[in-house]
């Protein structure tokens, strides 16, 4: 399974909108007769790959998979029945699938009299697709607030300026982060006051590589010109102020799974207030201002015992000399999901 897993994550893999999976087919003396991996949508699933490698050693074999197999026709068959056709006497499962479209694998090889065991090293393969696995199972995409402040918590000064909080080699940072998301977030007033682009770039500072889906949320009406509009990548307007609905509406109408969030103070502040924030990363830059914006709106807080806390996960100095930047990255006390993983 480890084999399998380490199949999975092979470098170069799309992180969305397909699961990464990993299969390895081992003979009667436990030999490795065939294995395989997913390269993305549309190409041939793990469990297929390696079949083709092993070919007729494949009758008798025990496959071992980092994901159930699924149980439906999409751009390919369902690999439990190509499975079943190879002649494969025993499925070893880590994750069951959380995708309810694609779930069934399992009772599907069962039926055919197949042998299966699932759960090994489950907790290790839900992570390899940690933001998929979340949004099948909470309805919704994970959500990573993204945030650069001053030592007193400010993201502008008093006349408005925040160019630059961060370090370069924050920035640079930043960019790594957004290529490991799948849509970008930000609210109206952030695209007519700093009119970002919201696009993973090089250090050319050009777009690089598949570009994550291009969010606005908010009601009203926004100039054509602003730059979040232009064609580096596509671009969806949601009319609501509400953050569960733009979240329903990203997992169910475009298939998303994790929204990186880059808006302002008073959006940050609802996606918090609404329970709706996943993962938090902010680069605290050894700067004072003194006055000016904070990085997030108000909560509702009054009194020291009702603040909202959050676990630090890992911390980071990001660059060096006058670049370094403090990054950390935490996670909610709260609010986890509903299989007890933030």
């Amino acid at each position: 399974m480890r084999r399998a897993l380490a199949l999975a994550v092979t470098p170069g893999v799309p992180l969305h909108p397909n699961p990464r999976v990993g299969c390895v087919l081992l003979g009667p003396d436990g030999s490795i007769v065939g294995e395989g991996y997913h390269h993305g949508a549309g190409t041939p699933h793990a469990e297929v790959e390696a079949l083709k490698v092993a070919g007729e050693l494949a009758r008798g074999a025990t496959a071992v998979v980092t994901l159930e197999p699924c149980n439906h026709t999409g751009r390919t068959g369902p690999c439990s029945r190509a499975l079943i056709a190879a002649g494969v006497a025993r499925v070893v499962i880590a994750q069951r699938d959380p995708n309810p479209q694609a779930a069934g694998g399992m009772e599907t090889l069962l039926e055919a009299g197949i042998e299966v065991d699932a759960g090994l090293l489950a907790d290790e393969a839900a992570e390899v697709n940690r933001s998929w696995t979340f949004a099948h199972r909470n309805g919704r995409p994970f959500v990573t607030w993204k945030f650069a402040t001053t030592l007193d918590g400010r993201s502008a000064a008093a006349d408005g300026t925040s160019r630059w909080v961060s370090s370069p080699a924050a920035r640079r940072d930043t960019h790594l982060l957004r290529g490991l998301c799948d849509t970008m977030l930000v609210g109206t007033n952030t695209v007519e006051v700093d009119d970002p682009q919201l696009t993973v770039r090089g250090d050319d500072d050009q777009p690089v590589g598949e570009q994550p889906l291009r969010v606005v949320m908010g009601e009203r009406d926004l100039p054509e010109d602003r730059r979040v509009f232009d064609d580096a990548a596509p671009t969806v307007h949601l009319r609501t102020q509400d953050p569960a609905e733009a979240l329903r509406t990203l997992y169910a109408d475009h298939d998303r799974h994790h929204v990186f969030l880059e808006g302002g103070p008073t959006l940050a502040a609802a996606f918090l207030q609404a329970g709706l924030v996943d993962e938090v990363v902010a680069y605290v830059a050894p700067m004072l201002l003194g006055s000016g914006r904070s990085a997030v709106g108000d909560l509702g807080i009054g009194t020291i015992a009702d603040a909202l806390h959050l676990r630090l996960v890992d911390t980071t100095v990001v660059g060096e000399g006058a670049e370094a930047n403090v990054r950390m990255i935490m996670r909610p006390t709260k609010g986890r999901d509903k299989e007890g993983t933030a």
